[in-house]
């Protein structure tokens, strides 16, 4: 669940006020508080960061998951805090509000986006999906471990889903795996993970 404190504000005075401790997103100019995540979800964003930040290291990538670090469109009075958020250093000396807010806004700096699915999932599927996909990020990952989202999103029955948006020409275009289906991730191709190891990893059963 999320909380929303309802006064607009500016994306500048959401960065100045964003306190030390809990994690605040900024939707539509609304400061909005997140929940503090179930340990099935902590599971699943700590397996999937140690799996990805071994294969950063291996290959020896310009690439770092950061703790706090926000992903703005520039356009927008939008500002999220992605569950893990793979970050391509060389870029950040282009990026504008990067030396004073930590925040992230071309799609150079930000190859992969994972957002893991909790009760808020509306925001996952359609606030931060057309948001991503509008700044350009290449990649990015839905994984829904305990089959919280739509049926159109995750098929009839419901069943946990791992959804890999591929900007191509734009627009995303989705690949999904469940069950013992080998993750096809474009950033990372060698990485060998299955959607069952995963949802594992939360202590949910596939």
């Amino acid at each position: 669940m999320t909380q929303a404190l309802r006064k607009r504000v500016t994306f500048e005075d959401f960065a100045a006020w964003r306190p030390e401790g809990g994690r605040y997103e900024l939707h539509d100019g609304v400061i909005v508080e997140m929940a503090q995540p179930v340990g099935d979800h902590e599971d699943v964003v700590g397996f999937l960061a140690l799996e990805i930040s071994a294969d950063i290291k291996r290959l020896n990538l310009p690439y770092y998951i950061p703790k706090t670090v926000l992903v703005k469109a520039l356009e927008s009075e939008s500002a999220y805090s992605p569950d893990i958020l793979i970050i391509n250093r060389p870029n950040l000396v282009n990026e504008p509000l990067w030396k004073k807010a930590s925040t992230v806004s071309q799609a150079a700096s930000i190859p992969l986006v994972i957002e893991v699915v909790s009760s808020n999932w509306r925001d996952d599927y359609y606030k931060k999906l057309a948001d991503y996909e509008a700044i350009g990020i290449p990649e990015y990952w839905i994984i829904d471990y305990a089959a919280w989202g739509a049926r159109k999103f995750i098929g009839n029955p419901k069943l946990p889903t791992i959804s890999i948006y591929q900007l191509i020409d734009g627009e995303y275009q989705v690949t999904q795996f469940r069950g013992d289906a080998h993750i096809v991730s474009p950033t990372f191709p060698e990485l060998n993970l299955t959607a069952e190891q995963i949802f594992q990893s939360g202590g949910l059963p596939t």
